[in-house]
């Protein structure tokens, strides 16, 4: 596929990843003056949901078009427990900013579904038929379209469809977008999709929703890829298999003689710490080369046994992901969500342990564990090869791989904890989590370590690979286009 566009209203530029060429918009503040012509013609966005996306989305969309005579309204439920968070952040009934969810349907020009994925599932058709004949319907999951193919049955021909998915869970959309007031372009990088086009505005009210959420920059999809890469990354190295991969490393760190503190530093902390910064900062491949030979010994036998087990696990995931079955999958436990509510997933010993680490953390003293990141960069690198050979882009690999991992969710475990992590993401997310989780644990000390610890030689090849591996560029160049600040999380 060309990964291009074209656009009437914003600069692009060609940018080479690898072997590849993509276009690209880049964001800033100083993008925010075309927003009015991005969205000519709207004069209300109706952003419906309050979740993890929804404060985000609706307090950067408003505070993006101040003075442009373009309202931004809430819509949620009546009677919604969420009622007195968006009046607390400002939404309110008697400014028309808030009011109940169909309502604001009908009256928006625009309408940005942010309600769980469930909830679209069982309330799309009542949705479809409230919207405004040449409207627009954004979202920003390609969940909902996954399950129309499932339904056999399509969006409304009558609007624009489009949407804009940041790479990000909301809390980090709104963090960075709020860090950005001073350091121009500084958000959360966002992928857009054109689904439906009635008018030739829809890729430009895309990319304008993009910017306005504070993108450092957009790249283009398909709501399919997005689907693909976003629901797998999410059971994998986003979420799933970090929580898993680093229950088994402490408990094969405390079976080596570490105290559960030492531990909790070499597996957890190592990870969200000083790997992910060093692969935030400098890439993967600048991690490896930062251990003594002997270390990149230990690195090297780790990721070359697990590379090949993790691709196995990911294909599973990826597969089930394209063949509908974890929509499937999500929609009944959507219903069986208030009878068997979901848990917190920090109760364990490790996370006790780790809330204990965190109180009293230096830092400095955290290790740059070398089996601990040989574990993690053959996680990213057997996504990155899957999402690769399967059609994905140099800029979706890049960020569902890798940077939403080390500059959007890691740091918030690193604050918070996991549970803080896995558990403000969406229920999809979270759902993802606890099914695939376990997977990464048990395979990890069963076949993984098992060859580790083994006097099976090593396969070369698969270090070299990783070393020699055109994504180390793609990486470079997307990490000149992050944001030029880390993410300050507010514990």
């Amino acid at each position: 596929m060309q990964w291009d566009f074209t656009s009437k209203v914003f600069e692009t530029e060609v940018i080479r990843l690898a072997d590849t060429e993509e276009r690209i918009v880049r964001g800033g503040r100083d993008r925010f003056a075309h927003l009015p012509q991005a969205f000519a013609g709207i004069k209300q966005i109706g952003v419906i949901g309050w979740g993890s996306q929804g404060p985000a989305q609706a307090q950067n969309l408003r505070e993006s078009l101040a003075d442009t005579g373009i309202r931004v309204k809430v819509g949620l439920r009546p009677g919604s427990a969420s009622m007195a968070q968006a009046r607390q952040a400002g939404f309110i009934e008697a400014h028309g900013t808030l009011g109940e969810m169909y309502e604001v349907i009908r009256t928006s020009d625009m309408v940005l579904l942010l309600i769980s994925d469930a909830a679209q599932a069982e309330n799309y058709a009542e949705i479809f038929a409230a919207l405004r004949p040449g409207a627009t319907l954004g979202l920003s999951h390609g969940f909902l379209l996954q399950h129309l193919e499932n339904e056999g049955t399509w969006f409304p021909p009558n609007v624009n469809v489009i949407a804009v998915c940041p790479k990000g869970m909301g809390p980090s959309v709104r963090r960075l977008y709020e860090q950005g007031k001073e350091i121009n372009g500084a958000g959360i990088n966002s992928s857009f999709a054109v689904v439906q086009d009635i008018d030739g505005k829809a890729a430009d009210q895309a990319i304008g929703w993009s910017i306005a959420l504070g993108s450092p920059y957009t790249f283009i999809t398909t709501l399919k890829n997005e689907y693909k890469s976003d629901v797998s990354g999410e059971r994998a190295v986003l979420l799933g298999a970090v929580h898993g991969i680093v229950e088994a490393l402490f408990r094969r760190f405390v079976h080596a003689g570490m105290s559960e503190a030492e531990a909790f530093k070499a597996s957890a902390e190592s990870i969200t710490g000083p790997i992910s910064k060093t692969i935030s900062h400098e890439g993967l491949l600048a991690l490896y080369q930062k251990f003594s030979p002997e270390e990149q010994g230990q690195f090297a036998r780790m990721y070359s046994f697990a590379y090949p087990i993790f691709h196995g696990l990911i294909l599973e995931i990826y597969e089930d992901v394209a063949a509908g079955n974890e929509v499937r999958s999500v929609v009944a436990a959507g219903k069986r969500l208030a009878t068997y509510p979901m848990g917190k997933i920090d109760g364990t010993r490790m996370w006790r342990v780790g809330e204990g680490v965190r109180a009293q953390r230096v830092e400095s003293a955290i290790p740059l564990h070398a089996e601990t990141a040989g574990l993690y960069c053959a996680l990213m690198m057997a996504q990155v090869d899957l999402f690769l050979a399967n059609g994905h882009s140099y800029s979706e690999v890049c960020n569902e791989s890798i940077i939403e991992a080390v500059d959007s969710l890691n740091p918030y475990m690193h604050a918070k904890g996991v549970a803080y992590m896995v558990d403000n993401c969406s229920t999809t997310a979270r759902l993802g989590a606890r099914k695939w989780g376990p997977r990464f644990d048990h395979i990890s000390e069963q076949e993984v370590f098992t060859a580790y610890d083994s006097d099976v030689e090593v396969d070369e090849s698969r270090i070299h690979a990783f070393v020699q591996h055109p994504l180390h560029q793609a990486l470079s160049v997307c990490e000149e286009l992050r944001p030029a600040v880390d993410i300050s999380v507010v514990t």
